[in-house]
């Protein structure tokens, strides 16, 4: 399992497309199958969304994109022949996507509703950068299971001739670092969790810790290979995470205050 680090700059887990009506806002109609009408609006939100996934929008992007609506109404009629959408799971699946399309809609519709000022996001900037500290280190591992195994390790690391690297692509059960020797690269103390970073910041250059240091992960024998100083991005650079930071714990106490006020039974 791989050391898990409190990143300066956290993507937001809100979703930034905002949810638009699939209903229809005119007459016009891309196409008619056995007489339903699929309306223009449904193919305008298709190209939308996927020109926001990235792709050019071109006439041929639209032909396909109308072909494939006009494929799904005619399984869709299809599955309502047979009643499909009087199947129980059908009808919760329907009721989960209809869920989850709010949830966002709402996401979107708070996130175009609730600015932060610069003066919050500078805040926000320097208690991140107060956190990570003036220091960055270049560390590497050796996770295991257990305390004796890590006991063992320490051992064998002080025989003449031992190499960290090796014992860590052989003994290591953190598979995002075990083929690199058990190498983290640079980071601050503060990206891990407290008793790794406790442990790192007392090694000295070149030192390996004498005892196992015990995590929510397992147990760690830790190298300290190289400090420098902590280059942090400027606050331009970085606003905009700063900004969806601050949404993403803002929306979170908007969610929990919503959570206090409901009548759950």
């Amino acid at each position: 399992m791989r050391l898990i680090k409190i990143l300066l700059l956290i993507p937001v887990c809100m979703s930034s497309f905002i949810v638009t009506s699939l209903h229809a806002q005119s007459t016009a109609a891309v196409a008619k199958v056995n007489g339903v009408v699929i309306p223009q609006a449904r193919l305008d939100f298709m190209v939308k969304a996927a020109v926001a996934q990235g792709q050019p929008e071109s006439s041929e992007m639209r032909n396909a994109l109308r072909e494939n609506l006009i494929a799904e109404e005619i399984i869709v009629q299809e599955a309502l022949k047979k009643g499909l959408d009087r199947d129980p799971d059908v009808i919760t699946q329907t009721e989960l996507a209809r869920q989850a399309i709010l949830v966002r809609a709402y996401q979107a519709d708070y996130i175009k509703n609730n600015t932060v000022s610069d003066a919050v996001l500078r805040r926000e900037y320097d208690a991140v950068k107060a956190q990570m500290g003036d220091k960055e280190y270049k560390a590497r591992h050796i996770l295991v299971e257990t305390e004796a195994e890590a006991k063992d390790i320490i051992a064998s690391l002080k025989k003449k001739g031992a190499s960290f690297e090796k014992l860590a692509g052989e003994k290591s059960i953190d598979v995002g670092s075990k083929n690199n020797g058990g190498e983290l690269g640079w980071s601050a103390a503060a990206a891990y969790v407290k008793p790794f970073a406790e442990a790192l910041q007392n090694l000295k250059k070149g030192s390996t810790t004498e005892k196992p240091v015990q995590t929510s992960f397992g147990w760690h024998v830790i190298r300290l290979e190289d400090v420098r100083t902590a280059v942090t991005p400027p606050f331009e650079e970085v606003k905009s995470n700063m900004q969806q930071r601050v949404l993403q714990r803002n929306f979170a106490t908007t969610v929990q205050d919503l959570r206090s006020k409901a009548k759950v039974e």
